[in-house]
């Protein structure tokens, strides 16, 4: 039996009849190489309660189905993180309303001050494209949400994304097109916003301190 543990939950796989077909030691040789990885990509996506859930999950489903990974349709990364976004299908609704909150609430407060202008417009823009970048997210489509995440958080190929989702490379370019075309648009509108707000200045803060 081959016993590993992640993140306080143990993992079992029995070798039986296919156990030296199956390789165990390939999937635990896959979590020390991919935990984290997996983990980040998750935590961007929920909660860190439920990413370490989905996670550990990622490496039991992994363990229990190992014999399903065919190494000629890609590698174990790209295997490891199609489970992750299986999992990540039953937090679909948790996970839009952290985009939307995001996008309610921003980032931490600003830090004002005359001494840090250059700072403060710096974090002013990075605040709005947040925000925009996290309403956005939560209007994509589930399928389209997938794809574009999987590129931008997990830095796979679309050859990977295609493997990981099981699907054509042409339906993996479609859909992140399409996501990108509205995340573009929602970043376009969060700039004409600042810009129609302009950008801090001492006579500014200086109008302020006189109100």
């Amino acid at each position: 039996m081959a016993t590993w543990t992640a993140k306080g939950r143990d993992v079992s796989g029995r070798e039986g009849e296919q156990g030296a077909s199956s390789r165990p030691g390939t999937v635990l040789d896959a979590f020390d190489q991919y935990y984290r990885d997996v983990h980040g990509y998750l935590a961007r996506r929920v909660d860190a309660h439920t990413a370490e859930d989905l996670a550990s999950e990622t490496f039991a489903r992994a363990l229990e189905h190992r014999a399903r990974f065919d190494p000629a349709k890609g590698g174990e990364r790209a295997w490891l993180f199609g489970i992750a976004t299986n999992l990540l299908a039953k937090h679909r609704r948790s996970e839009v309303r952290g985009y939307r909150a995001h996008a309610r609430l921003g980032a931490d407060p600003l830090t004002r001050g005359r001494s840090d202008l250059d700072e403060v417009d710096a974090r002013v823009d990075a605040q709005a494209h947040g925000r925009a970048l996290a309403g956005a997210l939560a209007e994509l489509r589930d399928e389209e949400r997938d794809v574009l995440l999987l590129v931008a958080h997990a830095q796979m190929s679309y050859g990977e994304v295609a493997q990981a989702l099981d699907l054509p490379v042409g339906t993996v370019r479609s859909r992140l097109h399409r996501a990108r075309g509205r995340v573009r648009a929602a970043l376009e509108r969060a700039d004409m916003r600042a810009a129609a707000v302009g950008p801090c200045t001492d006579d500014h803060i200086d109008e302020g301190k006189q109100s």
